[in-house]
C-alpha cells in the first residue's frame, strides 16, 4: 500500500502525536508498505528520509480559525498529484488536518481517507464554535474514523454525529525500544519518580512540584524529562521552583532532590527503566503514550484522569488514579494534598507496587505492542479499500 500521514509536527520535533506517527509509519515500512509523512518544515530536519518514511514537508501555518498560510497551494498540488491508496489524518485543528476539511478540497482526494481525531482538545472552547459546529459534516467525508478510547470526547463526539464506520485502536509502546524485561522491580537506595513530558505548561509540571514537595517520601529523587524548546511556557518557572525547593531544610533533611532534564530518546527509555514510579499529573491529553512505555518498563503509575487516563489503569492494572476535576474548557486538575498523601501510602507498598508492574508489563506485551497496533491499522486499510473498489464496481 501507499499510505500518506499527516500530522502538524514530525522528526526532529518531539512530542506524543510525533512518537505516534513515527512508530505506525515505521512499522508500516516495515511489513513493506511505502509511507510518506505530510508535516510541516522544520530548520533543523536535514533528511528527506527517516528509517524507510519518506518526509514531505511545507512552510505552511495556521488553522481553520486563525486561517492558512504559506505553501497551501503547493501541498495540495502535490496531493492531488500523487496517487495516495491510503491518507491517514492525525489530530484536528491544525493546517496538516484543516487543509484537507476546507473548502471540500478532502473530496478530491480518489484515496481512502481515515480519520484519527485524537481527542479534539479545543471542543470546549468557544473560539472553535464554528469549527466543531462543521465537524460534524467532515466527519462524514472519510471512509473509518479511529479512536484510542471507548469514551473519549472525540468518540463521545462522533456517536452523536452518526459517525457508524469507526474503531477503536489504543496507543502503545514500541517492543523494539522498549526490548527488555526488568527481571525483578526493585527500589535501589533512593525512591526515584519519574516525569515525562515537555515544557508546554499542560504536562502538569506545577502541581508535580507541589505534590512531590508535600509527600513524605525520604530518600527519593523526582526527575522531570521534557524539552524546554516551547517558548518558555513553563521551563524556566519549573526550574526556579525545583531550585528553590532543593535548598528547603525540610527537603535536604529528608534527602529528597527535583532534577530537571532534557534527554535523548534512548537515555529517556534508560530512565523508565530506572525509576519506581511514573507521576502524570497532566492537565490535558487525548491517550498518554507515556503511560504504555511506563507499562512497558514495568514502572507503576500514578496518574491525572486527563485524557483516558482511567481506561488505561482499568485495561494495564498497572496504574491509579489521582483525585482530579475537569473545568470548563476540559482541562484536568488534580488535588494537590490528596495525591500527595496517594504518593506518600504507594511509595511505602512495595507489594502493590510490585504487583502492578508486573500486571502492566504483562498487558502491554500481549494488547499494545506498536508492532501489533500497526498491524491493526493496515488489516483495517485493507478492509476499507476493498469496499471502495467493490463500490467503483
Amino acid at each position: 500500500m501507499k499510505i500518506l500521514c499527516a500530522v502538524q509536527f514530525y522528526h526532529p520535533a518531539v512530542g506524543g502525536m510525533e512518537e505516534v506517527v513515527n512508530q505506525l509509519s515505521e512499522n508500516w515500512v516495515g511489513q513493506g508498505h511505502e509511507v510518506t509523512v505530510l508535516t510541516s518544515f522544520h530548520p533543523n530536519r536535514l533528511e528527506q528520509s527517516l528509517n524507510g518514511v519518506k518526509i514531505q514537508s511545507f512552510k505552511i501555518k495556521g488553522n481553520f480559525v486563525v486561517g492558512l498560510s504559506g505553501e497551501v497551494e503547493k501541498c495540495k498540488s502535490f496531493l492531488l498529484n500523487n496517487n495516495f491508496d491510503v491518507v491517514v489524518c492525525f489530530a484536528a485543528q491544525q493546517w496538516a488536518v484543516d487543509i484537507f476539511l476546507q473548502d471540500g478540497f478532502i473530496k478530491k482526494l480518489n484515496s481512502v481517507k481515515i480519520f484519527v481525531p485524537t481527542g479534539f482538545s479545543g471542543l470546549y472552547n468557544p473560539i472553535y464554535k464554528e469549527y466543531f459546529g462543521r465537524m460534524e459534516e467532515w466527519f462524514h467525508n472519510f471512509n473509518h474514523s479511529v479512536f484510542l478510547s471507548y469514551n473519549y470526547r472525540d468518540i463521545e463526539f462522533a456517536k452523536k454525529a452518526g459517525v457508524k464506520n469507526y474503531s477503536v485502536i489504543p496507543n502503545g509502546a514500541s517492543n523494539i525500544e522498549f526490548n527488555k524485561e526488568r527481571h525483578s522491580y526493585s527500589i535501589g537506595s533512593k525512591f526515584k519518580i519519574l516525569h515525562v513530558g515537555n515544557h508546554t505548561g499542560q504536562k502538569g509540571h506545577k502541581e508535580l512540584i507541589q505534590i512531590y514537595k508535600l509527600a513524605k517520601i525520604n530518600n527519593s529523587e523526582l526527575i522531570i524529562i521534557g524539552s524546554k524548546n516551547w517558548k518558555g511556557r513553563c521551563y524556566f518557572s519549573c526550574r526556579l521552583k525545583a531550585g528553590l525547593i532543593n535548598l528547603y531544610f525540610r527537603i535536604r533533611r529528608e534527602n529528597k532532590s527535583i532534577k530537571l532534564k532534557t534527554l535523548d530518546r534512548k537515555e529517556t527509555i534508560k530512565t523508565f527503566y530506572d525509576a519506581n514510579l511514573f507521576l502524570f499529573p497532566s492537565n490535558i491529553e487525548c491517550s498518554p503514550i507515556v503511560l504504555f512505555e511506563a507499562m512497558a518498563s514495568k514502572t507503576p503509575f500514578l496518574a491525572s484522569s486527563a485524557g483516558n487516563a482511567e481506561e488505561i489503569a482499568e485495561w494495564s492494572k498497572s496504574g491509579e488514579i489521582l483525585d482530579s476535576i475537569k473545568d470548563k474548557y476540559g482541562n484536568t486538575k488534580v488535588d494537590v494534598q490528596k495525591s500527595a498523601e496517594r504518593l506518600s501510602r504507594l511509595s511505602n507498598d512495595k507489594k502493590s507496587l510490585n504487583d502492578m508492574a508486573v500486571r502492566g508489563y504483562e498487558a502491554w506485551k500481549e494488547q499494545f505492542t506498536w508492532g501489533q497496533l500497526a498491524q491493526q491499522y493496515t488489516s483495517l486499510f485493507s478492509s476499507e479499500m476493498n469496499k471502495k473498489n467493490k463500490e467503483s464496481l
